[in-house]
């Protein structure tokens, strides 16, 4: 089984349409493939209905984390989208979106960059706008050569244009995931290209309050970064994942760049109880 865990479409910051997803997911030989928009599971519907014969759909979402001023994501699996608090919290962290991007705007614009809020708005289309529509906007206008440098120049955590927005304290998105019957895995925990990541020993400490697994097979990650992940993974009992991160056209990397063993996927599975993978019935 080929299996990815870590996609986006056009309901956050992916190019895809999720129906297009889930089609392009299918064409490329995988069997199981998780949407995992950032902070919605607006693309869930759509996804279903289009989901091709053979492969499996798990929901999710990317969400959004903040641990003693350093970002981090949480990958929620199989969870309740209709838990309440959870999905609170959603709202919020998506109402946040759109006065952060106008003010990453603005301090690309007091950078003498000529990006408009304007060409952002047409980017994100119905999408949750985010840092990724901006980067789009800089490669348009020949500020930077791709989404992956802006990300590691101005729009780095530690970057000139960078905008806090409201984040989740991980701790308490653990027991919101974990109330909505959902599996957490901590996304690209040393992307360390990014910007500032936390300490290993924060992993300990998420572990400790039911942290499920870390995301190592990564775009981000080197070979000596993730064979120390396994490593740690290994000494805390965390289960360990393998995704594309898929943004469509936005990023370099292609679905099924890296896949999840199926017995971890199981162990996923097994372990959730908001919600289950559904079986594509030719959407």
């Amino acid at each position: 089984m080929r299996i990815d865990l870590h996609t986006h479409s056009t309901a956050s910051d992916g190019t895809d349409t999720p129906a297009e997803l889930v089609r392009n997911a299918a064409a490329c030989g995988l069997d199981v493939v998780a949407l995992t928009d950032h902070d919605t599971v607006a693309g869930h519907t759509e996804a279903r209905a289009a989901l091709p014969e053979g492969l499996t759909l798990v929901t999710g979402a990317e969400l959004s984390c903040r641990l003693d001023g350093v970002s981090l994501h949480m990958l929620a699996y199989l969870f309740d989208p209709e838990e309440p608090e959870l999905a609170r919290e959603r709202e919020l962290v998506r109402d946040d979106r759109v006065p952060r991007a106008r003010g990453i705007v603005g301090k690309l614009q007091d950078l003498g960059i000529p990006v408009t809020w304007e060409q952002v708005a047409r980017i994100a289309g119905d999408g949750a706008v985010g840092r990724p529509h901006i980067a789009t906007a800089l490669v348009e206008l020949g500020v930077v050569g791709s989404v992956n440098d802006a990300f590691t120049s101005l729009l780095a955590s530690d970057g000139p244009a960078y905008v806090e927005k409201h984040e989740l304290d991980p701790f308490e998105a653990l027991r919101l995931i974990k109330a909505a019957g959902g599996v957490a895995v901590f996304a690209h925990p040393q992307a360390v290209k990014r910007g500032r990541c936390v300490p290993e020993s924060a992993i300990a400490a998420l572990a400790a309050a039911g942290l499920d697994g870390i995301e190592v097979d990564h775009m981000d990650h080197d070979a000596p970064t993730r064979a120390r992940l396994r490593g740690t993974a290994a000494d805390l009992g965390l289960l360990t994942t393998g995704s594309s991160d898929y943004h469509g056209s936005r990023k370099t990397c292609s679905l099924g760049e890296y896949t999840t063993d199926p017995e971890i996927y199981g162990e996923i599975v097994r372990r959730a109880t908001g919600a289950f993978p559904v079986p594509g019935a030719g959407g």
